[in-house]
Parts: structure tokens; sequence; C-alpha cells
């Protein structure tokens, strides 16, 4: 049967161990609920490539308790002369006595093509659909693989060794902004402009701003090189008078830059005071000092890189 109710969508994604907290959080801010593993369904449309942990979505076209009710229902496929594939999606939520192996699934995929009225082109289609099995049922639908394009970015030509890396930078302004459309953010300790350069590649529009010239400077070198344009000013966030829907910030870190708890304090209560949605990054949890600041934490994780980790917290 066509699927009912509203669009409906089959997600699959992946992490590493180190990356099981920060994906969850991300899928969270994302889908606006906690995701079982690997693979899940949900209403809500996201674009695969915004995030590095989902690997692929299939649209719902149709839907079926078995193969042949699938294999029927695809004969209404209408491609209006475009070339198509057919894609088994492997990651699935089957028992491992119930596996179905590389065989059987390009026996399913040919079963659905020799079914479509069209030409096959394995190679370069210009439509792509995907099978997929999940809690006992069929899913067929047009298939979206993430690109992975934000890849180049982690080459920048400015960098230094304490940044976000891309993958944190990206989940980070998934968390912070999940519906792009409308949205005015600001990185107002932008540093070398990972988090912009992300958010700009998705795009978010958003502004940044450092108090260190050189760093400022860098974050301009990486956002031009990338190809994208925003505005990098420089100077303190307490002078910042414009208000913003969102912010993401780095708190600085007295590891690695001499700060004082009253400057990483006076941060925080300016950031409260120019934003309503704020992640913070931070080296550690900081609640007590957020709280005072006038935040309330609502989600949180911790990004892990061998024995160096961030806190993210996501504060209202």
């Amino acid at each position: 049967m066509p699927a009912s109710g509203n669009s409906s969508y089959i997600y699959t994604y992946a992490h590493s161990e180190d990356e099981t907290s920060l994906c969850g959080m991300e899928l969270r801010c994302l889908f606006g609920r906690e995701i079982p593993p690997a693979i899940f369904s949900s209403e809500v449309q996201v674009d695969v490539s915004r995030s590095p942990f989902i690997k692929e979505r299939i649209d719902v076209m149709y839907e079926g308790d078995t193969l042949p009710e699938i294999y029927k229902q695809t004969e209404q496929v209408e491609l209006a002369g475009r070339t198509f594939k057919v894609i088994f999606v492997k990651t699935n939520d089957l028992a491992p006595e119930d596996k179905i192996e590389y065989d059987e699934r390009r026996v399913i995929e040919r079963e659905i093509g020799l079914r479509i009225e069209g030409e096959a082109d394995v190679n370069h289609p210009e439509l792509t659909y995907g099978i997929v099995t999940l809690g006992g049922r069929w899913y067929f639908g047009a298939y979206h693989k993430n690109k992975a394009t934000w890849f180049r970015q982690m080459k920048k030509p400015r960098s230094y060794s304490i940044a976000l890396s891309t993958r944190v930078a990206r989940a980070a302004v998934n968390m912070a902004v999940p519906r792009t459309a409308g949205v005015k953010m600001i990185d107002p300790c932008c540093g070398i402009g990972t988090v912009m350069v992300e958010a700009l590649s998705m795009g978010i529009d958003i502004v940044g701003r450092d108090i260190n010239p050189l760093i400022a400077a860098g974050a301009r070198t990486n956002i031009a090189h990338f190809g994208f344009e925003s505005e990098v000013t420089l100077g303190d966030i307490a002078d910042i008078e414009e208000h913003y829907d969102v912010a993401i910030v780095d708190m600085p870190y007295n590891l690695y830059s001499r700060i004082t708890p009253e400057e990483q304090f006076a941060i925080l209560t300016n950031t409260r005071r120019i934003a309503d949605r704020v992640v913070i990054v931070a080296i550690e949890a900081m609640d007590e000092m957020i709280s005072s600041a006038g935040f309330t934490i609502i989600d949180r994780c911790i990004a892990k890189k061998g024995m160096f980790s961030r806190h993210l917290m996501l504060c209202l």
C-alpha cells in the first residue's frame, strides 16, 4: 500500500564509539526525540548531507508487509523518460539469523527493476530508488545519499591545534539550528571560523566576531577560501548591540589562553543578552557558571578526541 498520512522518511546513520554522545545529541536536535540505533523512521525531512553521521534517506512512496506487495506497487513508478537505479539499503533491524546476504539483495534490486518501466542505469542514473526493511515491514522510495561535501572543509588554509574539528563544529551547528530558514546566527568568539564555515555551507545567515585581530583575519581567510561570504568583526562580545536567534560559543579556556573565570562569565552573560538559543562548547561542564548567567541547559553531550573532551551544552 502507498505510504499513508504525512510524508515519512527512513534514515540510516553511523558513528564511531567516541562520537556516540555527539551523534545522539545532534539527532535529538534534528528530529526532536531519542533515536534508536542505526536506522529509524521520521516525519521530519532533513537534508542528509547536513549531518556528519546520517548516511542515507528514503522518501517513502510504498510500503508493505512482504516483498511481493512492494514488487506490485513499483509497477506504478513513472520515470518520465529518465533512467533509474534501485539500491538495497544494507542497514536494517533484522536479527542476525535473518540477515539478507549480498546475492539476495541483488535479486531484490533486479526484481524491482524489472517491474519499473524504463531504462536502468547502474552507473549514472537520473533517479535512484531505495528498498529497505524496518520493523518487520518493507519500504520503497526515492533514495538520497550523504554527499559529505563538508570533507573539503577539513583542510583550511588557516588552522590551530585547539580549534574544533569540522565534524564537531558541523554537529554543533545542527544542534543550534535544526531548521535553517530565517535564522539569524552569530559566533561571537569565532576563532578561525570553523563553525562559521560549516553554518555557511548549510546556507545559514551567520556573522562572526573575535577579539584577536590575527585570529579574526584567519577566519576571514578560511571563509573566503571555500567561496563563502560573511562578516567577521573585531572586538569584545560586550560591544555587540544586535540580537540574534542563535549563537554558538566555543569558550576560551585558561588551559590555552589567558582568561579568568570573571572573563568567562562575562562572555556567558553577554551571550545571554544577545541570543535566544545557544550552544556552549567548553572543556568542562561549567553548569554553575552557565546557570548563574541565566541559562537553562536543555540537552548536552561530550565530544571525545583521544584523551581530550569537549562538552557541548544546548541552552535556552
